[in-house]
């Protein structure tokens, strides 16, 4: 029966696969339920209720996404998102969490009005292929930074030499190396589990080593979420200081869901003949959802996880994937302890390799077309190089009109990309800088 909802056959998976595949998901982002609460204490939101409201959302979103959208995407608070709330919204500007909170709200409800009248879809499907190419790999460029810096094996360096190497001769490194080189042969050798095998045996080999302690509980009851359940303040995004504020939250949010759903979509083959992905406003509902019930709970704004690639990666096709990440989001409630263990070194490597096989669509952009090769550049650069997939996607969408009009190819430029290029520039100017 269940087998049968998710078209296992059509999709040419399996119980197994799709387990594997969902905890792999989870345990790549498990990492959400401890960070984005350490980054919204900032902005004064206590971490106990916070990390309840990150959980319960992110349980909320991936499970919408599974049961209604069918799609082994996970939904999660998004990083940037948060930091800048707290330290921007609230630690320069000044506003309260409370407000900022409020603007995430009004952003959850237009994207679902937008998504009602299926005017995001068309939006997405007017994303030219080689931005398209671009998203995915950019976000490949991405995840693979993201891993190399938690791992600890680049790190930050000076002025003039931003990152550096770090220190290869710490037990963390040579861990994080030896997963990054197991789940790397693993997969070498045709192991579907390669990335989930990977995690656990480097997560062990740091408790036998001592680099990792074993939690003195396993089990825990979740924290009182009354501080910041339904404390948003709507009316006070009403100002035209705030403006700037809910603009940037609602570009922000909107590229990046559209470009992860995309990226992603495009490396494990979901797109159509057209390179649209069907039912794209299925899996934009669940997002947009997921944003009014995260602002509910009182947390920043959810939306599609890049770390979903993970579990793509190692076989998840159906939306059976993301009812069991989520499920396993609900278990973190109680299992915290046991479920936050997972270490940087651990997890970091499986983000390195995933980021590697992201960057297979590259070979399908036309690079004697540089006005498809431009836009499509600069975006994979600022995707990566801005630590902003927002930033990334937003250049894309500025370039790459003006590239084809500078090439005489005006014609090939979808009326939708006109709209994202008015959002992106108003993006850009009014972007608290």
């Amino acid at each position: 029966m269940i087998a049968k909802y998710f078209q296992f056959e059509k999709l040419n998976t399996n119980y197994k696969t799709e387990i594997f595949a969902g905890f792999t998901t989870f345990i790549t982002m498990a990492y959400i339920i401890i960070v984005n609460p350490k980054i919204l204490e900032v902005a004064g939101i206590p971490v106990g209720p916070s990390m309840v409201a990150t959980i319960i959302s992110a349980f909320f979103g991936t499970l919408a996404m599974g049961v209604y959208a069918k799609r082994p995407f996970a939904i999660a608070p998004y990083m940037g998102e948060n930091a800048f709330i707290a330290f921007t919204v609230v630690k320069v500007l000044g506003y309260s969490w409370q407000t900022a909170i409020g603007a995430i709200f009004l952003s959850g409800v237009l994207f679902t009005l937008l998504t009602l009248f299926k005017i995001r879809g068309w939006l997405a499907n007017g994303i030219p292929e080689s931005l398209k190419i671009a998203f995915a790999v950019g976000i490949g460029f991405f995840l693979a930074f993201i891993g190399l810096n938690e791992t600890g094996i680049i790190t930050i360096g000076v002025p003039g030499a931003p990152v550096k190497v770090g220190n290869l001769h710490t037990t963390n490194n040579l861990l994080a190396i030896f997963g990054l080189l197991t789940i790397a042969f693993l997969m070498i050798k045709k192991f579907n589990a390669a990335i989930l095998i990977g995690i656990i045996l480097t997560t062990i080999l740091g408790f036998i080593l001592g680099i990792t302690q074993i939690p003195e509980t396993f089990i825990s009851m979740p924290p009182d979420i009354s501080e910041i359940f339904l404390q948003l303040d709507i009316a006070g995004t009403f100002t035209w200081g705030f403006f700037a504020v809910i603009l940037t939250v609602f570009v922000m949010d909107f590229v990046d869901t559209m470009g992860t759903l995309i990226g992603v979509s495009y490396r494990a083959g979901f797109l159509d003949e057209n390179g649209n992905l069907p039912e794209i406003e299925k899996p934009m509902l669940c997002d947009s959802t997921a944003t009014i019930v995260g602002a509910i709970l009182g947390t920043s704004t959810t939306g599609t996880y890049i770390e979903s690639a993970a579990g793509i990666e190692a076989g998840g096709r159906s939306g059976f994937t993301s009812v069991v990440t989520a499920l396993l989001f609900l278990a973190a409630l109680f299992f915290t302890p046991i479920l936050t263990i997972i270490p940087a070194y651990a997890y970091g490597s499986a983000l390195i390799i995933v980021g590697m096989l992201m960057l297979r669509p590259i070979t399908k952009l036309n690079f004697d077309d540089l006005s498809d090769v431009v836009p499509a550049f600069l975006t994979i650069a600022l995707m990566s190089f801005s630590f902003n997939l927002g930033i990334g996607m937003t250049a894309g969408f500025v370039i790459y009109p003006i590239a084809k009009l500078v090439a005489g190819k005006i014609k090939e430029v979808h009326s939708a990309m006109w709209i994202l290029f008015a959002f992106s520039m108003l993006f850009y100017i009014f972007y608290p800088y």
